[in-house]
C-alpha cells in the first residue's frame, strides 16, 4: 500500500490506495514507457477481464515497431531481420502462460499460417559447446530428452520451483550420471536397503566405499531418495562429508580421464559441477537462509564453484564458457574478464537443466516481432491499449516534493496520417514488423522516406512536435519499461533525487551486443557440419554462440530460397563510437571470424590456410569476395536501450523491484529489475511486467507469479 497523488486542475489530493488499484471510481489512466517484453506483459496484465475495465493503458514507443532487445523486422525477401539471437527456453513458464493465453484470446482462424503457440514455437532439443583440443575446437553435443508437459501448463503437483525442489533434482540428476557409467558387474542390488538412511551414508562413507563407483551411485541415490526430509535425518556433517569424499573421488577421474575418454570426461565434469554446486548449497544452508540464492549473490560464479570443490577442468570447460555466454557475462564485453553473480548463475543453471518442460529450448517459427509482439499488439489493440509510436519519452518530471510523477516530456517524431499508426505487414498471412516504418502512412512520408530518419536512434534529430503530459489529465501512473541503459537519461530527475536509484545506475552494468546473420546456398551438410541443427555457445570470440537457423527458409520470400540460415551473436566490447562507426566494426570483425575461425565449425566453407568461401553467400548484386557480405544483416547494439543488462558480483542487491514505492505514482517494469530471475531474458521481463502489473492492481497475485522466489 502506498499514497498517490491525483492532481484535479489545481487541486492536489492524496488517496490511500489498496495496491494502487483505484481512484475514486474514475478510470485510471496508465502511461507505459516501451513496447518491449516487460512493458507489454504488464499491459496484457492491467487490461485482463479480472478489472473490469478499470485501467486505460496508452504505450508510448520510440519508433514504428515493439520489442524493445526483442524487436525484428522483415527485410529484403521478407527476410527475418532480428535484434540478435533469440530463443525461448523450457523453464519459461510465466513467459508461455502468457503468451499461450494470449494466443487463446487472439483466436486465430484454424488455417492461419500461426493459429496458435504450438505453431508458433518448435521444440529444440539439441545443444552444444566446444572444447579447444590440440589447436582446433571439438564440438560438445547433447540431445535433451523432453521434458513432461510443456511451459506453461499448470502445474500438477506443488509448485516445483523451490530451493529442496531443485536440489532434490540435482541429487537425481548426479546419481543418474554415476549409473551410467557404471559397469554390468557394478551394478548390484544395494544392502541393507531397510537401513536408516543416515546410517546407510555413514556406512558408505565410514567404510570407504565412496572410493568405487558403485559406492558413489549409491551413496547419491540414498540422499536423492530422501531429499527433502535430509537434513532433519541426516547430520549436515555426514553429508559434507560425503560430497567431500564424492568430489575427491570425482577429480581423480576427471584427471584420469582429461587425454582418454572425451565423452566420459565430458560426464564427469557435469558430475562435477553438480557436486559443487551440492557442496555450496549446504556449507552456504541455501535450505534456510532467507535471501535462497541471492545469499551468494556477491561470489562470482566460476570462483564460488571452485571454492566448493569444482576442479580446474570444470571451470575452464567449454561447458561453463557456454553458461557465460548465454548470459554476455563479460565486464566490459571484453572476453578476458568473465564475471556472473554467482546466485543467479546457480538459480539460472538449476531452472534451465532441472526444471524445463517440453524441450530445453524452443525455436520460434518465424521473427521474435511476428511470433510474440505481432499477436501481442493485435490482442491488446482489441482490448482498447492505446499504441503512440513515433513517441519517445525523453523526460520524467519530478514534483517539487520528489515524491511524484508530475509531467512526462515526449518529443512526436512523425505524425500518423488519420491520427493512428498501423504498424503490421501481411507476409505470407502472417501479421509481421517491417524492418524500415511505413512512410506511406506518415505525413511528409515521401520526404521522410527520402531523408530516412534513424527513429530508433535517441539521439535522432527528426521531430514534429513536443508534447508536456501531465498527471491528473494526461495520466495517472507511469509505467518505466525502458532498457537499464535509457533510464539515466530518461529518469535523470529520479537518479539526482535518490540515492538508491543512483547506485543501481552505478552499480548495475549493461553491455553493448553485436550479431550477424548469414543466407547461403549451401545446405550445412554442403559446407562440412556433421551434426543436425543445434544451439551452439563456447566458440572462440568475438562470435562465441551460434544457431542453424535454416528452418525459417519457408517463411520467408526468395525466388531462390537458401539452403541454410545461421545466426551469430555475442557481446561487444564497451568502446566509445556512434553507431555507425560500431556497425562497420562488427562487419569487419564478422569478415575476419568468416576468415578465420569458421573452418572449425563448417571445414568445407573455409580456404587453405586461411580464408571464406564467400561465394556460399547469396547476393542479389553477385559481388566478388568479402563484397558479399554486405549482402547479410548484421548490427551494433549500443543505443541505451539495446544494451543487455548483467548480473555482475555484488551488484544485484543495488537492482531495485517493481513493488517499489519511493515514487508514489511509479513503478518499473524491466529485466534489469529485482524481479527474482534477476538475467537478462525473455522470462525475468515477464516476471518484472507481471510484478509492475500487481503494484498497481494486486493482480496477478504474487504466488502465481511462477518461480517468484523473493520475500
Amino acid at each position: 500500500m502506498c499514497y498517490s497523488q491525483v492532481t484535479e486542475q489545481t487541486e492536489t489530493q492524496f488517496i490511500w490506495v489498496e495496491g494502487w488499484g483505484k481512484l475514486g471510481g474514475k478510470q485510471i489512466e496508465v502511461a507505459i514507457i516501451g513496447g518491449g517484453c516487460a512493458g507489454v506483459t504488464t499491459a496484457f496484465e492491467l487490461t485482463q477481464p479480472i478489472h473490469n475495465g478499470r485501467y486505460s493503458v496508452t504505450i508510448y514507443q520510440t519508433g514504428w515497431r515493439m520489442g524493445g532487445k526483442g524487436a525484428s523486422g522483415r527485410g529484403q525477401h521478407d527476410r527475418i531481420e532480428e535484434h540478435g539471437l533469440h530463443l525461448w527456453m523450457g523453464f519459461y513458464e510465466n513467459a508461455f502462460r502468457v503468451l499461450r493465453e494470449c494466443y487463446d484470446e487472439l483466436d486465430r482462424n484454424s488455417d492461419h499460417p500461426i493459429a496458435t503457440w504450438r505453431d508458433a514455437f518448435t521444440p529444440d532439443p539439441f545443444v552444444g559447446v566446444t572444447d579447444p583440443v590440440d589447436g582446433d575446437w571439438r564440438t560438445w553435443s547433447a540431445y535433451f530428452p523432453a521434458g513432461s508437459g510443456d511451459p506453461g501448463d499448470p502445474f500438477t503437483e506443488t509448485n516445483p520451483f523451490t530451493m529442496t525442489g531443485y536440489l532434490s533434482r540435482a541429487f537425481s540428476l548426479l546419481s543418474a550420471l554415476f549409473e551410467s557409467m557404471l559397469s554390468p558387474e557394478e551394478k548390484k542390488e544395494p544392502q541393507n536397503a531397510l537401513e536408516d538412511l543416515g546410517v546407510q551414508l555413514e556406512r558408505i562413507v565410514g567404510y570407504g566405499q565412496i572410493l568405487t563407483l558403485a559406492g558413489i551411485c549409491e551413496a547419491t541415490r540414498l540422499a536423492g531418495l530422501s531429499f527433502e526430509k535430509m537434513p532433519s535425518l541426516v547430520p549436515t556433517k555426514v553429508i559434507e562429508k560425503l560430497l567431500d569424499q564424492v568430489a575427491t573421488r570425482v577429480s581423480q577421474e576427471l584427471e584420469r580421464l582429461a587425454l582418454q575418454d572425451n565423452s566420459k570426461r565430458r560426464l564427469w565434469i557435469i558430475a562435477d559441477l553438480v557436486l559443487a554446486c551440492l557442496n555450496g548449497a549446504i556449507r552456504h544452508d541455501l535450505l534456510t537462509d532467507s535471501r535462497g540464492f541471492d545469499a551468494i549473490d556477491d561470489y562470482d560464479w566460476c570462483d564460488w564453484l571452485v571454492e566448493n570443490g569444482a576442479s580446474k577442468s570444470t571451470v575452464e570447460s567449454g561447458f561453463m564458457r557456454g553458461i557465460y555466454d548465454l548470459l554476455f557475462a563479460y565486464e566490459g564485453g571484453d572476453p578476458r574478464k568473465p564475471r556472473m553473480a554467482a546466485g543467479q548463475a546457480l538459480r539460472g543453471a538449476v531452472r534451465m537443466f532441472l526444471s524445463y518442460r517440453g524441450a530445453l529450448f524452443w525455436k520460434m517459427r518465424a521473427g521474435m516481432g511476428d511470433v510474440v509482439f505481432a499477436p501481442f499488439y493485435e490482442v491488446l489493440r482489441k482490448r482498447g491499449v492505446k499504441f503512440k509510436f513515433f513517441h519517445r519519452v525523453d523526460n520524467l518530471k519530478l514534483s517539487g516534493d520528489g515524491k511524484v510523477i508530475e509531467a512526462l516530456d515526449v518529443c512526436v517524431q512523425a505524425q500518423a496520417i488519420g491520427g493512428e499508426y498501423h504498424p503490421l505487414v501481411d507476409v505470407k498471412g502472417v501479421p509481421s514488423w517491417p524492418a524500415k516504418p511505413l512512410y506511406d502512412q506518415l505525413a511528409d512520408g515521401d520526404a521522410l522516406a527520402e531523408r530516412a530518419p534513424k527513429f530508433e536512434d535517441p539521439s535522432c534529430p527528426e521531430q514534429s512536435q513536443r508534447l508536456s503530459l501531465e498527471v491528473g489529465r494526461d495520466f495517472d501512473f507511469v509505467v518505466l519499461a525502458t532498457g537499464l541503459g535509457a533510464v539515466n537519461d530518461i529518469a535523470s530527475e529520479l537518479v539526482a533525487s535518490s540515492p538508491r536509484w543512483q547506485a543501481m545506475i552505478d552499480r548495475v552494468a549493461t553491455v553493448p551486443t553485436q550479431a550477424f546473420q548469414l543466407w547461403m546456398n549451401k545446405d550445412m551438410c554442403d559446407l562440412g557440419w556433421p551434426h543436425p541443427p543445434i544451439n551452439l555457445s563456447g566458440f572462440v570470440t568475438p562470435f562465441d554462440t551460434w544457431a542453424d537457423m535454416t528452418h525459417l527458409v519457408p517463411e520467408e520470400s526468395w525466388q531462390q530460397e537458401p539452403k541454410s540460415i545461421a545466426y551469430f551473436c555475442s557481446a561487444l566490447i564497451d568502446l566509445p563510437g556512434s553507431r555507425a562507426e560500431r556497425q562497420l566494426e562488427v562487419r569487419q570483425t564478422a569478415i575476419n571470424f568468416l576468415n578465420r575461425e569458421i573452418k572449425h565449425l563448417w571445414p568445407k566453407a573455409a580456404k587453405d590456410p586461411d580464408g571464406f568461401c564467400w561465394n556460399v553467400l547469396i547476393d542479389d548484386e553477385e559481388r566478388e569476395g568479402e563484397g558479399r557480405f554486405d549482402a547479410q544483416f548484421w548490427t551494433a547494439n549500443v543505443h541505451p536501450s539495446d544494451r543487455y543488462t548483467q548480473c555482475l558480483p555484488g551488484t544485484q542487491k543495488y537492482r531495485i523491484s517493481p513493488l517499489d514505492c519511493e515514487f508514489d505514482n511509479l513503478t518499473i517494469a524491466g529485466d534489469w529489475t529485482d524481479c527474482s530471475h534477476n538475467a537478462g531474458c525473455v522470462e525475468a521481463a515477464v516476471m518484472s511486467g507481471r510484478l509492475a502489473a500487481h503494484a498497481l492492481s494486486s493482480e496477478p497475485k504474487l504466488e502465481e507469479i511462477v518461480a517468484f522466489d523473493h520475500p
